[in-house]
């Protein structure tokens, strides 16, 4: 079962670290060659889309499967396995920690900024929001690698 369990956090965080890793070196970089008035309405409509159920399962997941594979007793008798497992868990939980306390706000912010100009909603949210996302994308990736080594120790 602990076996499952951490084969469901490696898949789980496979999948969350590649969507953060095309936000990063995809999505925004195509979005910031975009005029204002292009960016905010499509980053309000993305900020719509994304926490929609498979996003939220797959964002649960990444917690959820780690810390469920501590909680069954595995066969790793040096802890080796058990240590990079919590390591992994923490970058996680870190990566989620970012996105409440700093993307969401600024997501929350420029949803309500539609009476502002474009320009404006814009230079408040844009280079703020793309530091967490830089800040949490080196978190997931994180754990995803520290899970991958647990499933191989």
């Amino acid at each position: 079962m602990a076996d499952l369990l951490l084969a469901l956090a490696v898949i789980s965080n496979g999948l969350y670290a590649g969507f953060m890793l095309i936000f990063q070196t995809g999505v925004m970089p195509a979005l910031a060659r975009q005029p204002d008035d292009r960016f905010v309405p499509v980053m309000r409509q993305i900020n719509e889309e994304v926490p929609r159920p498979v996003f939220l399962a797959v964002f649960l997941a990444v917690v959820v499967f780690p810390a469920a594979a501590l909680a069954v007793p595995g066969e790793d008798g040096s802890g080796t396995r058990r240590w990079l497992v919590i390591a992994g868990l923490v970058s996680a939980a870190l990566n989620h920690l970012v996105t409440i306390v700093g993307n969401i706000p600024l997501n929350n912010a420029l949803a309500s900024s539609e009476t502002s100009p474009d320009s404006e909603a814009r230079a408040a949210f844009e280079a703020r929001w793309n530091r967490y996302h830089r800040i949490r994308t080196v978190l997931i990736l994180a754990a995803f690698v520290l899970l991958v080594a647990a499933a191989l120790s």
